[in-house]
């Protein structure tokens, strides 16, 4: 018998080792995007899925699990990020708001996956300034990024890439999955697009998607918040009063650069992004919006048509963003295939909060109302989640830290608090994975002018605290889905009071002590004049 034969065995046996330690050990694709609703997906069944925004992503959730309950915990770009690297709440990881600056030498799922053995890469936003830690590769937008020709920040420096945002990270985790890993080692590869963040700049293809398609509109568009708390009418998000026709809706801009600011704090990203766009781009855009403009200005619009015109005018834009996210997701797919690589690779589609699309009159986030709370969370695992499987479990951002570990097998620390959804994905749930979830809210006074609140959301109620000006809300979501009505001082005083002993139990339980002392009355008057 020759060596080649005796060592046959032991090379069969090896190969075996191999595929089982792979099928263990999966490689995770973990997509993220900035500011998608659930409801601008067609798998979650919103009154946007006649449209159409999503088939690659509903082609996902055909393959794996969508989970109907998931939240966020503090509805903010940078904090929900913050969140995930540590799978802790804000006040634990240090990391509020968007004006904190991210402490990189704590502990993040991405430093423990490197010590498990798995290869880390990072490519998009980022938005938790300094340079990431844990990542054998990285390119991430300074701040907020551009949407054409955006600048990144990388180990070498600084470097302009030419092109769409989407589509130059996307591009740069097909070269890094076909060029970059290390042979057989598992990896987790993070892909992060800024899109649909305002201002929502559409790839040059995108321009005239939907042109002949009128946007449905959401029942509370011309929502007056006459039953919330002054909090919802004090804000500074609504698409009638707030929402700038020039800086977010692009009116006139393609022509004349020099339009005044109808807002003090307002967005300027896409004007300083037309400015460096080539000359090619900038004439596809006018070419797109001149026309579309002119007929604006003929059409003298006022009141609610006004409105009505914003909206559809702002839910195009913000869905041709999001149609990019999809191809983007569809060829990271295709390209899975291609290598050899879709049948042991768990792909996670999610984004950093919820959104308004026009809910309640409204744009941005930051509120722990439904449309801002839920965020978009897909899990195709071959072999471990069923395909087109619903989960209705309350899972958190909070939890994806945790939730990667498990999949690789690697130890959870136990400061860590949130939980691994990976018996939720094998179907081992007994339906009592968590009866509540705690959300805390910072940024105020800021962009938007929403107040800073904490609260608690069960199956089927929730209770909020404007701990600043001392308001309470509370809504019963199984008779008022879109929370129209504030039954704190309605509803049975027994069931506020087990709502307040739950709210202050599972702050204790997230150890937070953060100060929540109300303002002096007078400090109050000179946010809420005519409600103090």
């Amino acid at each position: 018998m020759t060596w080649k034969k005796l060592l046959l065995p032991l090379v069969l046996l090896s190969a075996s080792l191999t595929s089982t330690i792979a099928a263990d050990r999966p490689n995770i694709l973990f997509i993220f995007t900035d500011d998608h609703a659930p409801h601008a997906i067609g798998a979650y069944q919103g009154w946007l899925q006649s449209v159409n925004p999503t088939p690659n992503i509903d082609n996902l959730a055909a393959q794996g699990m969508l989970f109907e309950n998931s939240f966020c915990t503090n509805s903010i770009c940078g904090p929900s990020r913050a969140v995930i690297q540590t799978g802790k709440h804000s006040h634990k990881n240090g990391f509020m708001n968007n004006g904190n600056s991210f402490d990189w030498n704590q502990q993040t799922f991405p430093k423990l996956l490197q010590k498990a053995g798995y290869q880390t890469a990072i490519y998009g936003k980022s938005h938790l300034k300094g340079k990431p830690q844990g990542y054998d590769d990285w390119a991430v937008l300074p701040g907020q990024g551009l949407y054409y020709n955006p600048d990144f920040i990388t180990p070498d420096g600084k470097k302009r890439v030419e092109g769409y945002c989407t589509d130059v990270v996307t591009d740069m985790a097909i070269e890094w999955l076909k060029e970059g890993r290390e042979g057989e080692k598992p990896f987790m590869l993070m892909v992060q697009h800024k899109a649909p963040h305002r201002n929502w700049m559409p790839a040059l293809r995108h321009l005239h998607l939907y042109d002949d398609v009128e946007i449905p509109e959401p029942a509370t568009l011309f929502d007056k918040w006459e039953d919330n708390s002054p909090a919802a009418r004090y804000q500074e998000l609504e698409i009638d009063g707030h929402m700038d026709i020039n800086y977010d809706l692009f009116l006139d801009l393609t022509a004349d650069f020099d339009q005044p600011a109808t807002q003090k704090r307002q967005d300027r990203s896409a004007w300083n992004n037309m400015k460096r766009m080539s000359e090619e781009q900038m004439k596809t855009w006018r070419d797109a919006y001149g026309p579309k403009d002119e007929a604006f200005h003929k059409a003298n619009l006022t009141g609610k048509d006004l409105v009505r015109w914003k909206y559809q005018r702002y839910a195009k834009n913000y869905l041709r963003c999001v149609k990019g996210v999809d191809e983007s997701v569809g060829t990271l797919m295709d390209t899975l295939k291609d290598l050899g690589l879709d049948e042991n690779t768990v792909v996670i589609y999610s984004s950093d909060q919820g959104f308004y699309i026009g809910d309640h009159g409204w744009y941005d986030k930051r509120w722990m109302y439904e449309e801002s709370l839920k965020m978009p969370l897909i899990v195709k695992w071959p072999g471990v989640a069923s395909p087109g499987a619903k989960n209705t479990d309350l899972v958190q951002n909070l939890d994806y830290a945790s939730t990667f570990l498990d999949m690789a097998g690697a130890e959870i620390p136990e400061d860590i608090q949130g939980k691994s959804i990976v018996p939720l994905l094998k179907g081992e749930g007994d339906g009592n994975f968590r009866d509540a979830i705690y959300y805390h809210y910072y940024e105020y006074p800021s962009v938007h002018m929403v107040p800073r609140h904490y609260g608690i959301r069960t199956d089927r109620y929730k209770l909020m605290h404007f701990y600043q000006f001392d308001e309470w809300e509370f809504y019963d979501l199984q008779e008022d889905p879109d929370e129209l009505t504030n039954m704190y001082h309605a509803a049975d005083q027994d069931l506020i009071a087990e709502m307040k002993k739950k709210l202050e139990d599972i702050r204790k339980h997230y150890d937070d002590d953060s100060d929540v002392t109300p303002f002096p009355m007078e400090k109050q008057k000179e946010f809420w004049p005519n409600d103090r």
